[in-house]
Formats: structure tokens, sequence, C-alpha cells
């Protein structure tokens, strides 16, 4: 009877009581053995993405991996990188710089609702690559850096090695050279040495921006991330991906049951489906968390 009794008071201190099924997001995970054995014990979620990585940045430890190790292309989450070398760089955010033709994309032949002369601040640019992906944006930001664009992938490629990422190499700035690649356990890395940045929190989690074209006109522009729109969720960073190589990408940072995770989906098939994928993980661990309750309420009764 005691150690049921101090079995039920683990729980309680771990998660809050909740109505009924759960309050899922409301609850808090304290103890991390504790945790740890609840999502083991979990049938793993089932996930359309080809590689994943789910992180408990609390306890330091994945709770799901899925092809982890695997060196993949990853697309625009290069832009992630690209972010953190120019703030490491202390560039003026209000310097205005100009889309010049060198700043198209001739490899893919993406396009872009940017257009050339169209001047904006680094700031601007840097919101829009993060927040809306544009692949112009982020080529301009590396050509303006100081030296120009192979120093900035020099300093992409050192950070990546400062960071100890030895499967992780960038080719351009934007994402599209599908030698840009890394795996899913390094990109927890990149996401969590990312997240240090306010701008880039503030950026990449941002709904839409809009920008001045010629004083007449205005493009608003959306984040790629529809959740981060999503009153369920709680995202502190987000950055999507896309090309043929890499298929679609999402990474983010959220706090999931008032607990920070990292969440890495690579090569989601469908349009749709790295969003439903981090809907999946979410659901995973809220009801992971409902039955150990439930399960602990049973034995205790």
């Amino acid at each position: 009877m005691f150690k049921k009794i101090i079995m039920l008071a683990l729980f309680v201190n771990v998660l809050p009581a909740h109505a009924a099924e759960m309050e899922g997001a409301n609850a808090v995970i304290r103890d991390g053995q504790l945790s740890s054995a609840v999502f083991k014990q979990a049938s793993a979620p089932r996930l359309q993405s080809a590689f994943a990585m789910i992180y408990d940045e609390q306890d330091q430890r994945p709770l799901y991996s899925k092809n982890a190790d695997a060196v993949v292309p990853i697309a625009s989450i290069t832009k992630l990188m690209t972010a953190m070398v120019i703030l490491d760089a202390n560039l003026p955010m209000d310097e205005p710089i100009s889309i010049e033709s060198e700043d198209r994309d001739r490899l893919k032949g993406s396009r872009s609702r940017m257009r050339n002369g169209m001047t904006l601040t680094r700031g601007e640019l840097l919101k829009l690559a993060l927040m809306a992906s544009e692949n112009q944006a982020a080529a301009a930001l590396a050509r303006t850096y100081p030296g120009g664009t192979q120093v900035a992938l020099a300093m992409m490629n050192a950070k990546a090695r400062e960071l100890g990422l030895s499967s992780t190499r960038f080719y351009d700035p934007t994402g599209l050279h599908s030698d840009n690649v890394s795996t899913a356990r390094e990109l927890v890395k990149i996401v969590m040495a990312a997240q240090s940045y306010d701008l880039i929190h503030q950026y990449s989690t941002s709904h839409s921006h809009t920008v001045n074209v010629d004083g007449r006109r205005s493009l608003r522009f959306s984040n790629t991330n529809p959740l981060v729109r999503s009153a369920t969720w709680d995202i502190g960073l987000s950055k999507t991906g896309y090309i043929s190589e890499a298929g679609r990408c999402l990474v983010m940072q959220a706090r999931i049951l008032n607990r920070p995770v990292v969440i890495v989906l690579l090569d989601s098939w469908g349009k749709r489906t790295r969003v439903g994928d981090a809907n999946r993980v979410k659901q995973w661990m809220e009801n992971a968390v409902a039955r150990s309750l439930r399960q602990a309420n049973h034995r205790i009764n």
C-alpha cells in the first residue's frame, strides 16, 4: 500500500490532475526518469517522415528516433545556419539591401515574389528568409556578408564544426543545393543552437510580414508553417524546407505538456504530411501521459 501511495504522489507531482480524459497542454512533467519511462512504454508514433527525431531538451535525450543518423539533404532548414552566421557577425539590421539578379535561383528555378531592385533592410530579409523561406532573401544576406557568399558559406561550415556536427555540410545559403546535408540527430543540435538567438525565435514564429515595394504597393508574406498560427501549439522556433531531393521537411522547438521538445521531420510524404506528423507527435506525447495517469489511478484503486 505504501508503495502505491508513493507512486501516486510521484504522478501527482509530475502531472497535475486534470479533467476526465486529458488537459494535456497544461500538464507538467518534472521528473526526468519518470517521463522517459512513460514515453518508452508508449507505442511509437506512426510518422510518415522518413527521418525523424523527437528530443526532450529537459532530459537531454531522444524520446523517439527514426533513421536519425542517415545523412540526407535538408533543403531550407539550411537557412537556420545562414541566420546564425549573419547574426554572429553583428551586422546592422537596419542597413538597406537591394535584391540583385545574382540572388535569383538558377539552380532549381524556384519562383519568388521578390524582384530585382527591391530594397529591404537586412532585418526584413532575415525575417523573410526564416518565416517565408524566401530564397532570394537568404541569397542577398550571404552576398552582402563581409567577404561575400563564399565567406558566409565558410563561416556556416565552420559553425557546424564548432557545434560538433560531423555529418553536416553547406554548399549554398538557401538550401536549394541538394549537397546541403545533415542528419536528424545533428539538426536537433542546430535547432538548439538557433533558439538562443532572440531574432530567430521572433522571426521564425511570426505569422506574417508586409513589405513596402515602391512606396505605393506592398507585399504580404506568410509563415510557411501553419502551426505557428495554431492556438494549440506553443512554438519557440520553426523552419520548413522543400526540394525534390529532400522531400518536405520541418524542424521546430516547442513546448508540449509544458516541456521543451525539439521535433525534426525530414522527407515527409505529401504536402501536408510534415504538419500532420508534428500533430501526431504532440498527440502521442499527450496520450502517453494520459494513459500512464489512468494506469496509476487504476493501480491505486
